[in-house]
C-alpha cells in the first residue's frame, strides 16, 4: 500500500513569507532520493535550491515557474511506496477537509504533520541587497482593524502586498488594486475574502455584472474563460503576432533573477529622486602607486586592482559626510545613520547584476579589502555567494571596466542614498601648474537621492573621493 505525503515550502528564515518558483528540477513520475535538488525558489533575499527530505516518487508538483508560493503551502506530493512516514502527513483523501489528522497525541501529531524541514543547500545563487527596508529596520505596515470604515479601507496602501496567485487572480477579475486592500491574513497577507470585501465596499461590479451590462441584447452572456481574461493592469506593447511571426518567436518567462532586478530598479527609480553628478579625476599618481605595490601584493596572493583604493577612498569620504551612509526608514519616517561602512560592489554574472558586500571597510587594510573583493566577486560569478555576503550594504560602487563609456547615470541601490559609477581610465590632456600634459583620467558618475542629499553635499562628497584618488599618499596616511 502506497503512502502519499505532502511536502510544504519551508520557512527559509530572514522574515521571508513567500517565494517565486524559478526552476523545477524534478517532474511528476520521477524517482527522487533524499537530499537530491528538487526546486529553485527565489525570495526577497536570494535564490535557494531546496533539496528533497525523503526518498520516493514524485506524484505532483504545485506551482509553475514564475508563480509565487506562500511559506507552508504544499509544493510537492510524494508517493513513499508504502514506507512509513516518520515525519510528514499523508495527503488528504477526497472530502477530508484540510487533511490534518486528529489524534489523541495532539501537539505530537501536529508536529509530525509538518514534515521534516527541507534542506536549503548553501547555494544562494543570486540576490540584490537593500531589499525590504521596512523589514530590516523592524517595521511593518499596519493593516486597519477588520470592519474599518470604507474611507479608511480605501486610504490604505502597501507598495508590495503579500498574496497568493489565486488571490491575485480574484483581484484581477474584480478589477481591484491589491496595493489598496487591507490584509487580515497571517503575516499581513491579503486573502480572497479581503479582496471581495474591498470590492463590495468600493462598489466594484462583479465580472458577471459587467459582462451583462455591456453584452448586446441579442447575444447570450458567455461564461468567462480562464485563458481569455487578461489581467486588468496588463499592458500589451504590440499587437499579437500572426501565426507566421509567432513561429519565429521565442517566449521565455520573465521570472527569477531578471524579474527581481526589474522590480528593484523600478522601486528605486520610482521612489528615490535621482540626481547625478559627474566629474573627472586625474589618477596618474594612483596608477604609479598601484604599479609599485602590485608585485608585493601578488607575492601575498592578492590581485591588486584600482578598486580597493576606490573603496577605501569612499569609506573615508563617507565618514566625512554621514548623510551619504544613511537610509530612510519610510515606515517610521526616520533617517537611519549607519556607523558602519559596508560597501556593495556591483558584479556582472550570467544570472544578472549582483551586489556582494565588503563588510567594515573602514577596519580593513588595503590588502584585506583587495582579498575580500576578489573572494566575493569570484563566489558571485560562480553562483556560490553566502547570504551574509549579499546583504547589509550601506553604499554601492559600480564599475563598467573596459566598457566604461564616457559617463553614466547609475541607479541607486535602494534604500541607500548614493551610488558611485567608475569609468575607464584614459589618457587625456590635463593642466598642471599652468602646463598642459598627458594625464591618466577617469570619470566618476555619482547618483544621489535628492530627497535626502542636497546638491552641494553630494558634490562635496564627490570631491573628497576625487581628492583621495588624485593624492593617494594622503589616502594611505589617513587610512592609518
Amino acid at each position: 500500500m502506497s503512502t502519499r505525503w505532502e511536502f510544504k515550502l519551508p520557512d527559509i528564515g530572514e522574515g521571508v513569507t513567500e517565494g517565486e518558483i524559478v526552476a523545477w528540477l524534478v517532474k511528476p513520475g520521477d524517482m527522487i532520493k533524499d537530499d537530491q535538488p528538487m526546486v529553485e525558489v527565489m525570495t526577497d533575499k536570494a535564490t535557494v535550491t531546496i533539496t528533497s527530505p525523503r526518498t520516493g516518487k514524485i506524484v505532483e508538483t504545485r506551482g509553475k515557474v514564475g508563480e509565487v508560493v506562500a511559506v507552508h503551502a504544499v509544493l510537492v506530493v510524494y508517493d513513499l511506496g508504502g514506507a512509513v512516514a516518520e515525519a510528514g502527513s499523508p495527503a488528504p483523501h477526497a472530502g477530508t477537509g484540510n487533511g490534518h489528522a486528529a489524534g489523541t497525541n495532539g501537539a505530537k501529531a501536529a508536529a509530525k504533520e509538518e514534515g521534516p524541514a527541507a534542506t536549503a543547500v548553501g547555494d544562494i545563487r543570486e540576490s540584490l541587497p537593500g531589499m525590504g527596508s521596512a523589514a530590516r529596520f523592524g517595521a511593518r505596515p499596519e493593516a486597519p482593524a477588520p470592519g474599518a470604515a470604507t474611507n479608511e479601507v480605501t486610504a490604505y496602501f502597501r507598495e508590495k502586498p503579500l498574496a497568493t496567485p489565486a488571490t491575485r487572480k480574484v483581484a484581477r477579475d474584480l478589477g481591484v488594486d491589491l496595493k489598496r486592500v487591507p490584509p487580515t491574513g497571517p503575516q499581513g497577507r491579503v486573502t480572497k475574502e479581503d479582496v471581495k470585501t474591498f470590492a463590495t465596499e468600493a462598489g466594484a461590479p462583479s465580472p458577471q455584472t459587467k459582462r451583462e451590462e455591456t453584452a448586446p441584447a441579442h447575444e447570450p452572456v458567455k461564461a468567462p474563460s480562464a485563458h481569455a481574461m487578461p489581467a486588468r493592469d496588463a499592458v500589451r506593447i504590440a499587437p499579437p503576432a500572426t501565426s507566421a511571426q509567432a513561429a519565429r518567436e521565442e517566449r521565455v518567462p520573465f521570472a527569477g533573477m531578471r524579474r527581481k532586478i526589474a522590480q528593484k530598479m523600478a522601486q528605486s527609480v520610482h521612489t528615490a529622486a535621482h540626481f547625478t553628478f559627474v566629474e573627472e579625476c586625474d589618477v596618474t599618481k594612483l596608477k604609479e602607486l598601484r604599479a609599485r605595490f602590485k608585485h608585493a601584493a601578488e607575492a601575498r596572493g592578492v590581485k591588486l586592482s584600482y578598486l580597493p583604493f576606490i573603496v577605501k577612498a569612499v569609506a573615508l569620504s563617507l565618514q566625512r559626510h554621514p548623510i551619504l551612509n544613511s537610509a530612510l526608514d519610510e515606515a517610521t519616517n526616520e533617517l537611519v545613520y549607519r556607523r558602519y561602512y559596508n560597501l556593495g560592489i556591483a558584479t556582472s554574472t550570467d544570472a544578472g547584476l549582483m551586489v556582494p558586500v565588503i563588510k567594515d571597510v573602514d577596519r580593513k587594510s588595503l590588502l584585506e579589502v583587495a582579498r575580500e573583493i576578489e573572494r566575493v566577486a569570484t563566489d558571485a560569478k560562480a553562483g556560490k555567494s553566502k547570504m551574509e555576503d549579499l546583504t547589509g550594504s550601506t553604499f554601492t560602487i559600480t564599475s563598467l571596466g573596459a566598457q566604461g563609456g564616457l559617463f553614466a547615470t547609475p541607479i541607486i541601490n535602494f534604500p541607500e542614498v548614493g551610488i558611485l559609477g567608475v569609468h575607464r581610465i584614459k589618457e587625456r590632456a590635463v593642466v598642471r601648474d599652468g602646463q598642459i600634459g598627458i594625464g591618466e583620467v577617469m570619470l566618476l558618475s555619482l547618483s544621489f537621492d535628492h530627497r535626502i542629499v542636497d546638491g552641494h553635499v553630494g558634490a562635496a562628497f564627490a570631491y573628497d573621493v576625487i581628492g583621495y584618488l588624485e593624492d593617494p599618499d594622503r589616502l594611505l596616511f589617513e587610512m592609518g
